[in-house]
């Protein structure tokens, strides 16, 4: 009896950087910001297919989304030249890790300070509740300072 192999496709992880056209243009030197109309249809095949990371749903509704994105020092651009976008795949991740990763520790957290303290599966659950709202809320204060949102803002590639 011969054995039969599949050849096994690597899978491409390489980022497909959404394109747009430049709406506006404000500041100057590193600080540069351009607003940026981005089309947010599937380019990605896989998302195309629905059978994606699932990033397509956020703006499923929506075809043009506008960005506010950094411009490279080196960039000569304009008001309605069409541009790519990009963020750092490390900021991606660590970014989906401070959104969703620090809430549910917090829920895990609450309900394990529930359950060592042996109270009843409501007030687990509430401690869960109460875990999810202060992850969540230290989410929002991380996210809010300027560091963190110079780390991930978009880059207009050039």
């Amino acid at each position: 009896m011969a054995a039969t192999t599949a050849a096994i496709q690597p899978y491409n992880s390489a980022m497909i950087n959404p394109q747009g056209r430049i709406l506006s243009i404000t500041g100057s030197g590193p600080d540069r910001r351009a607003l940026v109309d981005v089309d947010s249809t599937p380019v990605c095949p896989r998302c195309a297919e629905g059978k994606g990371c699932g990033a397509g749903l956020f703006g499923a509704g929506a075809r043009k989304r506008q960005v506010e994105a950094t411009v490279p020092l080196n960039a000569n651009i304009a008001i309605g030249d069409k541009v790519a976008v990009t963020l750092a795949p490390r900021n991606i991740l660590a970014a989906a890790s401070i959104v969703y990763g620090w809430p549910l520790i917090g829920a895990a957290v609450g309900a394990a300070i529930a359950y060592w303290a042996s109270y009843d599966d409501v007030v687990a659950a509430v401690s869960a509740l109460i875990g999810l709202t202060a992850g969540a809320m230290l989410v929002r204060r991380r996210l809010s300072a300027s560091q963190c949102l110079r780390q991930f803002t978009p880059q207009i590639l050039v």
